[in-house]
């Protein structure tokens, strides 16, 4: 899938006092198609995105990863054994020369909309908390799914969706994204000013 801009966009810069919010499944690591990262063997960071991270982290002032690992409450996955896959993927992200602030996750199935689920804004409100130097409106979210579009929009960030992940079907009230990319990597070539 090619960069795709609207016209708009080009009026859009980003300064260090930016915040830049990452989905990790489809945007940091492959995702397991109807399952869970559960260990580090599972783990396959895609193409670029160490890279990516490296690059990013020039540019934007905090960096979270936001994500639903309802895999906890389902039993597939602990708290220990993600804490666990976290560590390693912090461990190779800033041995690349990238960064990550903090990461948030919510461990709890859809079924009765926990706060901290997105598209619910637990894990922005969180994140706001600890570094109270964070504005939405100044802020980004990436991510693959309609879901983290909703997150983003409802709480006034700009939305950028990658990947092709076949079931986004903008389901959620205020999911459209700004704009779509292939991939984190064209996400950070872009604001880099490489293409």
């Amino acid at each position: 899938m090619p960069i795709r801009i609207p016209f708009s966009w080009p009026d859009f810069r980003i300064s260090p006092d930016w915040t830049l919010f990452l989905d990790r499944d489809g945007v940091i690591n492959q995702r397991l198609p109807e399952d869970y990262v559960k260990s580090w063997e599972e783990f396959r960071f895609l193409p670029g995105v160490l890279e990516a991270m490296g690059r990013l982290s020039n540019l934007f002032g905090r960096i979270f990863i936001v994500t639903n690992q309802a895999g906890i409450e389902k039993g597939v996955l602990t708290h220990e054994g993600l804490e666990m896959v976290h560590r390693q993927m912090m461990e190779y992200i800033q041995y690349h020369g990238g960064r990550v602030d903090e990461i948030y996750y919510c461990p709890y199935k859809a079924d009765l909309d926990p706060f901290c689920r997105k598209p619910n804004p637990g894990m922005a409100l969180e994140a706001q908390r600890d570094f109270p130097d964070v504005e939405f409106r100044r802020s980004l979210m990436v991510g693959d799914s309609d879901s983290d579009m909703a997150f983003g929009n409802r709480l006034g960030m700009k939305t950028i969706l990658v990947g092709d992940k076949p079931d986004n079907g903008f389901a959620y009230n205020n999911s459209l994204p700004d704009c779509k990319m292939a991939s984190l990597a064209d996400v950070a070539a872009y604001f880099s000013g490489l293409v």
